[in-house]
C-alpha cells in the first residue's frame, strides 16, 4: 500500500509525532513481530490510538514506514560519510555500517520487505535510494583510482547483504569476510 504524501507540510508537533510513531514501531516489530498491536506501538510512542491511525491508516502503512526509514537512513548515511572521509574510508565504513544493518535487522527487514508490494512507491524508492547512495560512493571511489573500475553500485550492495546473511549465525566472521572484500575492491598497488 502506497502512502500518500501530505499535500502540505506536517506541523512540527505532527512531525515529532510520527518520527517517534516511526521509531517506536521499530522497535516494537524488532521484538514482537510486525503483529506487534497497534496500540501497544502508540503507547510506547506516547501518543494515542487517534493519532496513530491518523499517521497510519493501517499496518500496512506503518510496515512500510518503518521500512523506508530504515533504507533512508543507511543510504543518507553514504552521504554524511562522502561529506566527512576519503572515499575509500567512506566506502569502508557505509560497507561495516550495511552489513551491521543487516546482522541486526534481518528478520525485521525481511518480513517487512515481503509484506511489502514490490511494485509499491516504497519499494522502488529504497531500491532507488540504495543504488543511489552506493552509486555516489563507488563514483568517489573510482574517481579518486581507489576502487576497481569494473565494480557497479548493486555490486556493493550484494556484498554487504551477502555477508550479512552469510554471518547471521557466526557475526563474528563478518568483519573477517568484510575486510576480503574491502581489498577486493581495491585497485592493487
Amino acid at each position: 500500500m502506497d502512502v500518500p504524501s501530505p499535500a502540505r507540510p506536517m506541523r512540527a508537533d505532527a512531525r515529532r509525532n510520527y518520527e517517534r510513531i516511526v521509531e517506536c514501531a521499530r522497535e516494537a516489530f524488532a521484538d514482537d513481530g510486525p503483529d506487534a498491536p497497534l496500540d501497544d506501538i502508540a503507547r510506547r510512542a506516547a501518543v494515542g490510538p487517534g493519532t496513530l491511525y491518523r499517521h497510519f491508516p493501517n499496518r500496512e502503512a506503518l510496515i512500510e514506514a518503518v521500512y523506508r526509514d530504515s533504507i533512508e537512513r543507511l543510504s543518507e548515511r553514504a552521504y554524511e560519510l562522502l561529506e566527512s572521509r576519503s572515499p575509500a574510508a567512506a566506502i569502508e565504513q557505509w560497507m561495516r555500517e550495511q552489513v551491521a544493518f543487516v546482522l541486526d535487522r534481518r528478520s525485521l527487514a525481511t518480513t517487512l520487505k515481503a509484506l511489502i508490494d514490490h511494485e509499491s512507491a516504497t519499494f522502488t524508492l529504497c531500491r532507488t535510494s540504495l543504488n543511489n547512495a552506493a552509486g555516489a560512493l563507488l563514483k568517489a571511489g573510482q574517481e579518486a583510482k581507489v576502487i576497481r573500475a569494473d565494480i557497479e553500485p548493486r555490486d556493493l550492495l550484494r556484498l554487504g547483504h551477502g555477508i550479512g546473511v552469510a554471518c547471521e549465525k557466526t557475526p563474528e566472521a563478518a568483519e573477517r569476510l568484510l575486510g576480503v572484500t574491502l581489498d577486493g575492491l581495491r585497485i592493487a598497488p
